[in-house]
């Protein structure tokens, strides 16, 4: 019963933003047409809460994230993390893509509800592909702010850290 209310939640939390493409669509994009997309629930133990935390230096806002699995004739493509982050006062939803190489290939907005001159620009979402998930990317050091848009850089990149520690904790060599 716990179980489903947090995933309630979740999905309520996911709905409250104006949805920009879907998830599933943004996976066939990423991986191609022809490949077997499996969206999977995965709620975190306490352990696995506070490792993620320590090792992104972010505060999780949920023990339970949703994860695309990305394959092609039993081959394991990648996957899709889903961080469901608030950037002012209205959530932003972000997909990462990260390779079965542990390499951040690119992100893909899903959901943004703040008004759109704070979306980041296709441009500035490029500093994200190919990047190591070793790497914990900080604003202002490896990845710049966005003139007027500082809070959405800052959500979408301590977004990648939690995508990148969450990746290392339960999908890396799985």
């Amino acid at each position: 019963m716990k179980y489903s209310l947090l995933i309630l939640s979740l999905f309520v939390l996911s709905l409250s933003a104006k949805v920009l493409i879907s998830p599933v669509d943004a996976m066939k994009q990423n991986y191609g047409s022809d490949a077997v997309i499996v969206k999977k629930n995965m709620l975190l133990s306490k352990a696995q809460a506070l490792n993620i935390q320590k090792n992104s230096s972010t505060k999780l806002d949920s023990k339970i994230f949703r994860v695309f699995k990305a394959t092609k004739e039993s081959q394991l493509l990648g996957y899709g993390i889903l961080i469901n982050k608030k950037v002012r006062s209205k959530n932003a939803v972000v997909l990462y893509f990260i390779s079965k190489d542990s390499i951040l290939n690119s992100i893909e907005i899903i959901a943004f509800n703040e008004p759109l001159e704070y979306l980041p620009s296709d441009k500035w979402n490029s500093q994200f592909e190919n990047v190591s998930t070793n790497k914990m990317l900080r604003v202002s050091r490896e990845i710049p702010t966005i003139t007027g848009a500082t809070l959405s850089a800052r959500s979408i990149t301590d977004g990648s850290r939690v995508a990148f520690a969450f990746y290392n904790e339960v999908l890396k060599d799985k």
